[in-house]
Formats: C-alpha cells, structure tokens, sequence
C-alpha cells in the first residue's frame, strides 16, 4: 500500500474516532465524564487534520467521514449496556496498534521535519489517552470488559454447538438437551474460570520472582544488576547505547526490579468476570428447551437468540478492533451459525448409525 492510501486509511480512523467520542460526550449526563469525553473528540480530530493536511500537500483528497444511523443506534446500546467508561475501554484496546502502526510510519517513510515533529506529538497523544479516565476505570475495573466480552462470546458459540448436536439425538426429550447445555456449560464456565485464574496469577508470579531476583542481585553487585537491567531492556526493545546508558542510571539511582510493572489485573476477579460472561453466553440457547415440548421446536428460538447474542458481541468486539459492526456481525453470526449446523449433522449421523435417538 501506498503512503497516500495509507494516510488516507488513518484519516478515516481518526475522524471516525473523533465523531464517536463526540457522539458518546453528547450522550453523556454528567458533567466531568462529557468534558474528558468531548476533549478526546477535539484531540482525534486535530490528528484527523494532520492527515488530511499530509494526503492535501501531496495533491490527493480524502473522503467525508460520518457516523451512519446505524452505528449511533449501535453506540447507544453499547452505551446503555456498558456506560461510557467502559466503551472508551474498549476503544483503547485498539491504542497499543495504533502506536505501532504509527511509529513504523514515523521510522519508515520520508517525512518532513514538521511532520515528523507533528507525528511524534500524534504519537505521544496516543500514549497518553489511557490515563484520561484513569480514575473512572479503576473504580468500575474496566480492565476486566475484555473478559466479559470474549467469555461470553466462548459461551455462546461453544453452547450454541452442543444443543444441536443434541438435538439432533434427543428430539422428543427437550428438558435432557437443556440440562445437558446446562452442565456443560456449568463446568465451561469453571474451566474458563480456573484457567483465567492461573493464567494470570502465574504471569504475577513470574513477574515477582524476577522483581525479587533482581533486588538481591542489586544489593550484592551493581555491576552484576547494570548486566540483568541491561538484558530486561534489551528484551522490551531497547538497544545499543541507549539500553547501557538507561541501565547505568537505572542502577545508580532507582531500583531495578521497577522495570518488570506490577500488574493492574486481580486473577480472582478476572476468572469470575470470565466464568459469569461464560454463564451468560450459555443461557440463550440454552433456555428455550426448558419450555419447548419437542427440540425440534426449540431449536430454532435456541439458534434466533444465540444469533441475536452474538450479533451484540460481534458489534462490541468490532467496536474494540475498529472495523465495521456490519461485517463483524455478519462473520460471527455466520461461524457460530456454521458451527451450530455441523453439530446438528453430526448429531443427526449419530443417530443414524447408533439409533440413539430419544
């Protein structure tokens, strides 16, 4: 891709972030949270500039951006659900990428020095966006939405699978394919659980470890502690003479096991958002063999509210990768619907060789 159709592409995102944020502060009831809301818009939008400005120098034009009724309709809900704390979570999931992205364009491509100098400070705005509603987050535990949202995702699709399978075995028995989902789901949701609970508590306790280690080797050698900072900064991408002098200060004037940060993330939280999500995923294909006198006749609610699930999913996911909600709606709903139907088929084979039917 070229570098005006890459500037182009960035505009679009930009701008499209600065309408989201505008449409979210308008939304917004209270005071404090619409000005960080409506600050962040002005901030977007000066980034949206500079791109129009670079595609415009260099003879090209870039394309309107508007917000379509159905992405309002789409962040309303998504407001409604979550609140704006957490949607701008979400939106800051995409702020690592977008860094990247825009670091590799810096060091890549010949830019003048003022747009160097202006792409720096895009940069350094992007870096600082996170801290905007620092206080809010902590307060909700916003770094848990992503739990929510790929636990419940899990369960829904995983769920969705089972029940017609099952189906397909158990079609006049509709309250055994219910409780079967029902206890499936159940330990589901405790694998998901206890494997988000060890998967962090372990990271924690790497990270401590190494803290610790370093901290004994800084009372016993400094020399000995410069060569393991060294190393940590190494491995986080810095090198040369930057690393040996950042190191040397780092040991003659700070602690060194400060370069391994301490996590934000509380593992017994993390695992009961993920477990509940998981729950919650599994009660809407779950719930209609309960009152369904045949499968036959609850399959189709079970895959009509499992779809309707995932198509929320799917518009909360793309707003945190920032593609478009129609085709993330249409590819979730699509593979949980494909998986559903090889279930069904390989239910209804079983039973045809094995007569299992009940």
């Amino acid at each position: 891709m070229d570098i005006i159709a890459i500037a182009k592409k960035f505009y679009q995102n930009e701008m499209r972030d600065s309408l989201i944020y505008e449409y979210l502060g308008h939304l917004e009831k209270r005071r404090e949270l619409k000005t960080k809301l409506l600050g962040l818009a002005n901030i977007e939008k000066r980034h949206a500039e500079f791109w129009k400005n670079f595609v415009e120098k260099r003879g090209e034009r870039v394309k309107d951006v508007r917000l379509s009724s159905f992405k309002k309709f789409s962040l309303r809900i998504l407001k409604l659900l979550l609140g704006s704390v957490y949607m701008v979570s979400l939106f800051e999931a995409t702020e690592s990428s977008t860094v990247s992205t825009y670091y590799n364009f810096y060091k890549d491509y010949n830019l003048s020095e003022e747009e160097k100098r202006e792409l720096g400070n895009i940069i350094l705005d992007e870096l600082e966006h996170e801290k905007i509603f620092e206080n809010e987050k902590k307060l909700l535990h916003a770094e848990n939405i992503r739990d929510l949202v790929l636990g419940m995702n899990d369960g829904l699709v995983e769920l969705l699978g089972a029940v017609t399978g099952l189906s397909a075995v158990y079609v006049n028995n509709p309250m055994i394919v219910g409780l079967s989902g029902l206890i499936v789901g159940v330990a589901g949701a405790l694998s998901m659980g206890i494997g988000t609970y060890v998967s962090v508590r372990s990271q924690r306790q790497v990270n401590e470890g190494t803290r610790n280690r370093l901290s004994i080797v800084f009372s016993l050698s400094q020399e000995r502690a410069k060569k393991e900072v060294k190393e940590k900064l190494e491995e986080m991408g810095l090198a040369g003479e930057v690393s040996d002098t950042a190191a040397d200060y780092i040991v003659k004037k700070g602690k060194p096991e400060n370069i391994i940060p301490k996590e934000d993330i509380d593992e017994g939280r993390a695992a009961l958002y993920t477990g509940l999500a998981y729950i919650l995923g599994v009660f809407f294909p779950v719930i209609p063999y309960f009152f369904a006198p045949t499968s036959y006749i609850a399959l189709p609610f079970s895959v009509f509210l499992a779809g309707l699930a995932l198509a929320i999913v799917s518009a909360i996911i793309s707003v945190m990768s920032g593609i478009s909600i129609k085709r993330k709606v249409a590819e979730m709903v699509v593979l949980g619907l494909g998986a559903a139907t090889l279930s069904y088929l390989f239910g209804y084979v079983i039973n045809i060789f094995f007569g299992a039917s009940f």
